[in-house]
């Protein structure tokens, strides 16, 4: 258990974290928590001792998206056998997905972090939509996402801005000013209630050119979350996303302290989205990026799933590839 509250005292998503640990934990365990925090932080700042620097292993915390379990089981019982594989925690979905109380409930009973929830509907209610009125559902829709967050004890949404869908109506221009319009009304909210917003990176033909070779930058994306320019909104890395438009390493480098959280997957130019470690990802490289930006945080799973024995080779899988554990 003192692993377990160390791990989510220190993850770096600070903003959020005094509130769900004072929030969740009974006097005892708070106690237990703030000793190991202090603890922890009479230890030499990264960089500065001669000691050598943790590896990826010891600084990223394992997740995968909770729909991916296949068993029909109770989310109490998923979350055992989520924990028992090595997973760190889970991801849901909001709006909608499985009961927020019930998930609650589970989190607590076997201290197996919910770290936060995908916007269910940000592709078919989308923030860049030329409609106002699907721009308001959208909007409320990120918005129920942030409260199901805080109310599950989460860090972060991740969101999907917008999409690129055609040249007069809903154009790279138009994605870009109505999604930060809409982004800015709910960062209130997310400040309200210690709640990331983080934007994916995906293939909507946003922030890259669908028509060109793959060594394009993250360059567009970075201008993009400056300009929205708040400590609330970051951005959650798809490693695996655009492979065929760039290099995933490059990008990390790019984004830098913009990473707040990652998402797992490959793709190759022959076998298209695959099993992680399967694809064109120079996972070395990823690694050594991670490193260079000092990454420390959530890394999710979102490749295909299934029963207990794929989900078991998908925690391999990132342990071998992500982390580099041999």
């Amino acid at each position: 258990m003192a692993s377990t509250l160390l791990r989510r005292w220190l993850n770096p998503e600070s903003p959020r974290l005094f509130n769900s640990m004072s929030v969740k934990l009974n006097r005892r365990e708070f106690g237990k928590a703030s000793g190991l925090a202090l603890a922890a932080t009479a230890l030499p700042a990264l960089g500065q001792s001669k000691a050598a620097k943790p590896s990826l292993k010891t600084r990223i915390l394992k997740s995968i998206k909770f729909g991916m379990f296949g068993e029909k089981l109770p989310i109490v019982e998923k979350f055992k056998v989520l924990q028992e594989i090595g997973y760190d925690g889970v991801e849901l979905n909001s709006p909608g997905g499985v009961n927020k109380d019930e998930a609650l409930a589970a989190s607590r009973e076997t201290s197996f972090p919910i770290h936060g929830v995908v916007d269910s509907i940000h592709w078919g209610t989308r923030l860049s939509s030329p409609d106002k009125a699907t721009r308001r559902k959208g909007l409320e829709g990120l918005k129920t996402a942030i409260r199901d967050t805080s109310k599950v004890g989460g860090s972060a949404v991740l969101l999907v801005p917008g999409a690129v869908r055609d040249a007069k109506n809903e154009n790279a221009e138009h994605v870009w000013d109505r999604s930060i319009e809409q982004i800015h009304l709910a960062i209130p909210l997310a400040a309200k209630l210690c709640i990331h917003i983080l934007i994916e990176n995906v293939l909507n033909g946003f922030l890259y050119d669908p028509k060109c070779d793959n060594n394009q930058t993250a360059d567009q994306l970075a201008k993009y979350l400056d300009e929205i320019n708040s400590p609330w909104v970051g951005s959650y890395f798809d490693i695996g996303n655009h492979q065929r438009f760039g290099k995933p390493a490059e990008w990390i480098r790019t984004r830098g302290k913009r990473i707040v959280k990652l998402v797992v997957k490959d793709w190759g130019k022959s076998n298209g989205f695959c099993k992680i470690g399967d694809g064109d990802v120079d996972w070395p490289d990823v690694r050594t990026a991670l490193g260079e930006i000092g990454f420390t945080g959530w890394s999710t799973a979102e490749v295909g799933g299934g029963k207990r024995d794929r989900i078991k080779e998908i925690h391999a899988r990132m342990d071998k590839y992500l982390l580099g554990k041999s």
